[in-house]
């Protein structure tokens, strides 16, 4: 771990940053990084539980002083996404995240930082670990498996938390305030497909490869116009459909991912050879200037490689390209009640063909429940009507706005005063926040999500602005010590 990293300032802030990147903590196996903390909190001597699902609670009691304010829970959560680039070797299970400095920023190399929402994580650390902090009682909460399906907040359950405010520590713009977020359902389409007999005799195949992408949040930055691999993966199969056969692809990662790399296995009649890279590199070269604005990196190699022993039959590839075309990808609502605010969106993160079997993996979000499960039922309709099964799974509520919020009262003019007048950004965000969850078990609660500017979070572009940590932390100090009297 770079020296660099836990030299700067605050440095009990991207200390504890350093400490927590150095244990390994991806998403589903955050075994270690739950003996991380729970080892925190009972070495310094502070009441700490692990609840029945895996979440973390460490409780101390307020500084002197701030005894008569209302008590309250910081709340983050332990997990990372781990993605990395194809040409990084690097095992998510064994190793601490290589950070490094790039001038404003704190980067990692060739995979993704774990700012998201590890400084969350280690601001808390950092004020459980002071002796001159201000706060009332406190309760730290850090959740587990946020990234692939808030199981932590879903099963905190209700009571263990005696808090009136909650402060989630998970916003990646340091000038916003959330007061709401989207929820979201997972979607799971399956079907079989007969695989053909290839003669070898007459046929060749080729890799077809589509990455250089950014990638990026699929709630966040799914209004950006970024590119989906999986959309331009079956763009270009599509366009080929006549002259070739699929045998395999492998498109995409996480479901909260924008894919950034889709990799298919095609076969093809030897004699076609000419007339096919022809088609494919002219529509490669169009999509690369149809994106050339946001996506200056993309990449589509052709490579020879053995040719397999079968592909899909022709009408099921027809079946699949023409579904994975219909299928909604992107915004598919804008919120009438709040500006530039994404309402509703769909990612199709995950495209697999293999040994007869088709599995494509979906995340719709929406602030609006209904309109979530309209584009769900878009979604499962279109899938079906090419044969496929449909499981929805992993439904979390969003967050409703409370613009008469006590905390927000408070927050709005601290953060006026310490940015000279700058009013900060109230508003509700396209991603899932664990707020609406735990709201379900705790209504009373009053919640507020806040962090510092992250970049490019869930893809190894991640990265986090020093300049916005020194801001958001003076924001945190000045919060903690004006929490509102009981």
């Amino acid at each position: 771990m770079s020296e660099e990293i836990r030299a700067l300032e605050p440095k009990a802030l991207w200390n504890k940053f350093a400490d927590l990147n150095a244990v390994p903590r991806p998403s589903k196996k955050e075994e270690r990084v739950i003996k991380f903390m729970k080892d925190f909190g009972e070495n310094l001597g502070l009441e700490t539980i692990e609840d029945d699902i895996g979440n973390v609670i460490i409780r101390k009691p307020a500084t002197q002083g701030m005894e008569n304010r209302k008590p309250i829970v910081m709340q983050s959560h332990l997990d990372m996404v781990h993605q990395k680039n194809n040409d990084t070797v690097f095992d998510f299970d064994t190793q601490g995240i290589d950070m490094f400095v790039d001038g404003d920023w704190v980067k990692a190399k060739g995979t993704t930082l774990g700012a998201d929402n590890g400084l969350g994580v280690a601001t808390i650390m950092a004020i459980l670990e002071s002796d001159s902090i201000a706060h009332p009682d406190l309760e730290a909460l850090f959740t587990i498996d946020e990234e692939t399906g808030m199981t932590g907040a879903m099963g905190l359950k209700g009571g263990l938390l005696n808090g009136e405010i909650l402060l989630n520590l998970d916003t990646e713009e340091d000038d916003e305030i959330g007061v709401g977020c989207a929820g979201g359902v997972d979607i799971t389409a399956t079907r079989t497909y007969t695989e053909a007999y290839v003669d070898k005799s007459d046929k060749k195949a080729y890799k077809i490869e589509v990455k250089g992408l950014q990638g990026g949040h699929s709630g966040m930055q799914i209004h950006e116009g970024l590119g989906n691999a999986n959309k331009i993966m079956n763009r270009l199969l599509y366009a080929v459909v006549e002259d070739i056969s699929i045998a395999e692809i492998d498109g995409g990662s996480l479901r909260n991912a924008i894919p950034r790399e889709s990799v298919a296995t095609v076969v093809f009649k030897a004699e076609k050879e000419e007339i096919l890279t022809t088609l494919l590199t002219a529509l490669s070269n169009t999509i690369k200037k149809e994106l050339k604005t946001m996506e200056p990196d993309l990449v589509v190699e052709l490579s020879e490689v053995d040719v397999p022993a079968a592909t899909m039959s022709f009408d099921d590839q027809e079946q699949l390209l023409r579904v994975l075309y219909a299928a909604h990808n992107g915004v598919y609502r804008m919120s009438p009640d709040i500006k530039d605010l994404v309402e509703t969106s769909n990612n199709i993160a995950r495209v697999i063909v293999k040994d007869g079997h088709v599995k494509v993996g979906c995340l719709t979000r929406s602030s609006v429940e209904s309109s979530k499960m309209d584009l769900a039922n878009t979604l499962r309709s279109t899938f079906e009507l090419a044969g496929f099964s449909v499981e929805l799974s992993g439904d979390y509520p969003g967050w409703a706005p409370n613009m008469d919020s006590a905390i927000l009262k408070v927050m709005v003019p601290i953060y006026e005063r310490l940015n000279n007048g700058e009013k900060p950004h109230v508003a509700a965000c396209h991603a899932g926040l664990e707020c609406g969850i735990l709201g379900q078990n705790y209504p009373n609660m009053d919640m507020i999500s806040f962090g510092p500017n992250i970049k490019g979070a869930h893809s190894p572009d991640e990265r986090a602005q020093i300049s916005s940590a020194q801001k958001y932390w003076k924001f945190v100090l000045e919060i903690l010590e004006n929490i509102p009297i009981k």
